[in-house]
């Protein structure tokens, strides 16, 4: 298949990208509901509507200016509010709302990447249908993968950070939130120096071996 120039993958990415922010998003929501807190429900949140999770900048114009002149997709939602005292065990369940994000994510990669395989069973058949699919499905797996991959870094405000602020002990913990306000620098800092792109992309390539339909990912974003 032929490589995509970065328009081509730009239009294939909107799609993929809008369903991998909100699913995660409201997956969040759901979560910390089922749990005891609905700040997030109460604030119309748990929902696919992406216009409820989606921030103009950072949703938008970080991801399309970083992919284009850095070759990496960066960029955020408006956080779901989620009230910890409201939750049943608030640092155990603040693990749960937090994990249900990737999780999301781990579960849409897996979705794209049978949409991969039905492309490829439809291929000599029907090739108007199989290319979209294909080539969606790719781009669908990639972001998926890298967003549950960005996200449990062990840094707050990320996913990951917010796990490992509910296991560290207590004391530790209070400690470890206070570098939450520098999370986003650090980030920001990581990706204009390029470390955050070397760091990601081995995790990426080696969760993408575990996923059906990683040959055409690699064929069509890695060669």
């Amino acid at each position: 298949m032929e490589t995509l120039n970065q328009i081509q993958l730009l239009a294939v990415l909107a799609l993929p990208v809008v369903l991998a922010i909100t699913v995660h998003e409201a997956a969040h929501g759901w979560v910390a509901n089922r749990l005891g807190d609905h700040t997030a429900l109460m604030l119309g949140r748990v929902t696919f509507n992406p216009l409820k999770h989606i921030d103009p900048i950072g949703t938008v114009l970080v991801p399309a200016l970083s992919f284009l002149f850095a070759g990496i997709l960066f960029g955020w939602a408006k956080p779901v509010p989620v009230n910890q005292r409201n939750l049943h065990h608030p640092r155990r369940d603040m693990a749960l709302v937090a994990v249900a994000g990737p999780a999301s994510n781990l579960a849409m990669a897996l979705a794209w990447g049978l949409a991969i395989q039905g492309g490829l069973l439809l291929w000599a058949t029907s090739q108007w249908v199989a290319l979209p699919l294909i080539y969606m499905g790719a781009a669908g797996v990639l972001i998926n993968v890298f967003l549950m991959v960005l996200n449990l870094l062990p840094l707050l405000p990320l996913d990951g950070g917010r796990v490992l602020n509910a296991l560290l002990p207590p004391m530790a913990a209070r400690y470890y939130s206070r570098l939450e306000p520098f999370g986003l620098l650090i980030l920001i800092a990581l990706l204009a120096t390029g470390l955050l792109g070397g760091l990601l992309l081995p995790l990426v390539l080696g969760t993408l071996e575990w996923l059906p339909g990683a040959g055409i990912v690699k064929e069509l974003f890695f060669v």
